[in-house]
């Protein structure tokens, strides 16, 4: 007791000691929020990010505790009430992709990043509100190209996978010749690397859609961006659990399918339910509208 009241009686009244004492919290504060854009850059900068899952693991170990559950949250909350809430959650996911781009800028120029990040957000987030339908439009057309670029790349890298295993096994002297076979047509035609065809294909599909089909629209972009982050938090939740990280590392990494498949089939869920929450597919919506 006397220890402590000699050390804080040492502190006060001494600008020097208080600034000691208080710097640390604003250097964790800066170095925490500077790990957070940069592992949301260095993951979104890359199309087919979900299908290099060693690379992916790599950057959510980074991501903290605190970020995995605040990204789990706010998963699930868009997956499930997204679509009701879809201006806040369109203008939310502008001023998230301006500040991530304006960051990166920021660090490209050097220039202070989060003043870049801050203007180039608040630009998006003001020019949202206008063009409402057009901001659904383009993250109806991102989410379709960011599912379908990594659905491409996955299945590309598993194709890979599965001919090279095939051929290993044939020089060893087990099995047929691999290299005349689909599965070497399928590798060949399927290359990970031109993932942007599956980008362009989803892109256009999703941005079309969202003039034709407007709800649907919302319902897909809002489905897919809630998975993402809410399966981004429980990896990283598990990641930061040492009796789990190295199995859920070497589960992740054991194929270029399963991350996207653990995002696509939530998404997927929510979707469907979306739908008939609002009355598409007979949910309770269609029913209180006949009544």
């Amino acid at each position: 007791m006397i220890s402590l009241l000699a050390q804080a009686t040492s502190t006060t009244g001494n600008p020097a000691a208080e600034a000691a004492a208080t710097t640390p919290t604003s250097i964790d504060m800066w170095a925490e929020a500077h790990r957070l854009f940069q592992t949301g850059v260095s993951i979104f900068s890359q199309g087919d990010a979900l299908a290099q899952p060693q690379t992916l693991v790599e950057h959510l170990t980074h991501l903290g505790t605190i970020w995995a559950i605040v990204f789990l949250i706010t998963g699930i909350a868009c997956m499930l009430k997204g679509y009701q809430f879809y201006k806040f959650v369109v203008i939310a996911l502008m001023v998230l992709i301006g500040s991530l781009a304006g960051y990166w800028l920021g660090t490209s120029i050097q220039a202070p990043p989060f003043i870049t990040a801050g203007c180039v957000g608040l630009l998006l987030a003001v020019l949202a509100v206008p063009l409402m339908k057009y901001a659904v439009a383009i993250l109806g057309g991102l989410s379709g190209a960011f599912i379908g670029a990594n659905l491409w790349a996955g299945i590309g890298r598993a194709f890979d996978s599965a001919y090279e295993k095939k051929l290993s096994d044939f020089k060893e002297g087990i099995g047929t010749d691999p290299s005349a076979g689909l599965l070497a047509k399928l590798a060949e035609h399927m290359p990970a690397d031109a993932f942007w065809i599956g980008a362009l294909a989803g892109l256009l599909a999703c941005g079309i859609l969202a003039f034709v089909l407007f709800k649907i629209s919302i319902h897909l972009f809002t489905s897919i961006t809630g998975a993402t982050i809410a399966v981004f938090g429980v990896i990283a939740l598990l990641l930061n659990i040492d009796n789990f990280s190295t199995t859920v590392a070497e589960g992740l990494s054991s194929s270029a399918l399963v991350i996207p498949m653990l995002v696509l089939v939530p998404a997927a869920i929510a979707f469907l339910m979306q739908e008939m929450s609002s009355g598409a597919l007979g949910g309770k919506g269609g029913q209180a509208a006949a009544a």
